[in-house]
C-alpha cells in the first residue's frame, strides 16, 4: 500500500521558510557530543513546526516549542521554555514569561492598543481566551487596555479573562491561582494570590478578590464587589455585596453564614485565633439583645476588647471598609439553621 506524504497548510510561504530556517539553524547548532544529555538539548533548542505562522518580528527565546497550526504575532515575546500546543495563538503586544504552556485552541492577546503580560510558569487551558477586548460599552476603539497576570497560575479550559476598559486601569491576576473551567474574569478586576475559583465562577467588571478566597461552582459576583481574604462562597450563589475577610456566604442572594472555619484551619490559623474570630463574629452579628447597641458600637466594642488579635482587627477593618462611600456594604446576615 502506498503511503501519502503528510500535507501542512500555511498562509505564507515566506513565514514557512522562516520557520524552517530557524528550525534547521537550531538543529545544526546543537552539540554532537554523545556526552550531552537529552534534557540539556530540550532546554536549549527551539522548535517551530513548519505549519506554524510565526511573524519575523516576534521575539522567540531559547527552548521554545511551537506546535502545528499555531500563530505568533509581530509584537509577541515568548520567554525561555514556553510551549505552544497545536492550534494555540498569540496576538498583539503580548509577552509570555518563562515556561508558560498554551494548550490546544487557547488564544492570548489581541490586536488592540495596550498590552497583555503573562508571568512565568502559567498554564492557559484548552480554548481559553486571555487578554482580549472587554465587554463594556465604555471602552472606546483606540483606547489602550491592559492585562497583567503573575506567576504559577493554572487557567483551565474555556475560561476568559479580559483586558481593562480604559487606559487608566488594568485587569490584574496575581500568583498561584487555580481558575477552573469556564470561569470568567471581566475587565478591570483585581485578583490576588492563592485563590481557587471553581467551574463557572463569573466575576463582573471591577470586582476585587483578595488572597486565599475559595468559590464553589456556578457563582456570580456583581460588579464592584470585594471578596475578602480566606472567604468562601457557596455553590450557586449570587453575590451582590461585599464578602468580608474570613467569612462564608451562600444563597441566591448571598448571605453571611458564619466564618470559613475549615478554610481557616487549612491555612494554618491557630485554635486561639479561630476562637477569637468566632467570639468577635458572635458579638457583631449575633448579639443577645439586638437593641442593646448599634452595629457601629458593636464593631468598636469588638475592636477594643480583641485589639491584641491581629486577625480580629483585620476582620473589623474589612467590614468597615465595605461601608465607605464607593462600596456596596456587606452581604446580609442570616443565622444558619
Amino acid at each position: 500500500m502506498k503511503l501519502r506524504k503528510p500535507f501542512f497548510f500555511c498562509c505564507s510561504n515566506s513565514l514557512t521558510s522562516l520557520s524552517l530556517r530557524r528550525l534547521s539553524s537550531t538543529l545544526s547548532a546543537q552539540p554532537s557530543s554523545s556526552s550531552s544529555s537529552s534534557s540539556s538539548h530540550q532546554t536549549s533548542s527551539t522548535f517551530i513546526h513548519p505549519s506554524a505562522i510565526v511573524h519575523p518580528n516576534a521575539l522567540i527565546s531559547q527552548g521554545v516549542s511551537i506546535g502545528p497550526f499555531c500563530t505568533v504575532g509581530s509584537s509577541a515575546k515568548l520567554g525561555h521554555g514556553c510551549q505552544l500546543h497545536p492550534g494555540s495563538h498569540i496576538f498583539g503586544n503580548t509577552e509570555l514569561g518563562e515556561h508558560c504552556i498554551l494548550m490546544t485552541g487557547s488564544v492570548v492577546g489581541d490586536d488592540l492598543p495596550g498590552r497583555t503580560v503573562v508571568g512565568c510558569n502559567n498554564i492557559i487551558g484548552h480554548h481559553a481566551v486571555v487578554g482580549v477586548k472587554c465587554q463594556d460599552l465604555k471602552y472606546k476603539p483606540g483606547d489602550e487596555c491592559f492585562l497583567d497576570i503573575g506567576d504559577n497560575n493554572d487557567i483551565r479550559e474555556h475560561s476568559s479573562i479580559h483586558r481593562s476598559s480604559k487606559s487608566s486601569d488594568r485587569t490584574v491576576i496575581g500568583d498561584n491561582n487555580l481558575i477552573m473551567g469556564s470561569c470568567h474574569i471581566a475587565h478591570d478586576c483585581k485578583v490576588g494570590n492563592n485563590n481557587i475559583f471553581a467551574n463557572n465562577t463569573l466575576l463582573a467588571g471591577h470586582v476585587m478578590v483578595e488572597d486565599y478566597a475559595h468559590t464553589a461552582g456556578a457563582i456570580v459576583v456583581h460588579q464592584f464587589c470585594h471578596i475578602g481574604s480566606f472567604s468562601f462562597i457557596g455553590g450557586g450563589s449570587v453575590v451582590s455585596q461585599d464578602v468580608p475577610k474570613y467569612m462564608m456566604v451562600t444563597g441566591e442572594r448571598a448571605e453571611l453564614r458564619g466564618l470559613n472555619l475549615e478554610g481557616l484551619r487549612r491555612r494554618g490559623f491557630t485554635a486561639a485565633e479561630i476562637n477569637s474570630l468566632r467570639m468577635a463574629y458572635r458579638k457583631i452579628f449575633m448579639p443577645v439583645d439586638a437593641n442593646s447597641a448599634s452595629f457601629e458600637e458593636r464593631l468598636a466594642e469588638v475592636n477594643e476588647e480583641l485589639a491584641h488579635i491581629p486577625a480580629v482587627c483585620s476582620m473589623v477593618q474589612s467590614i468597615r471598609n465595605s461601608f465607605t462611600e464607593d462600596r456596596r456594604g456587606i452581604c446580609k446576615f442570616r443565622h444558619w439553621i
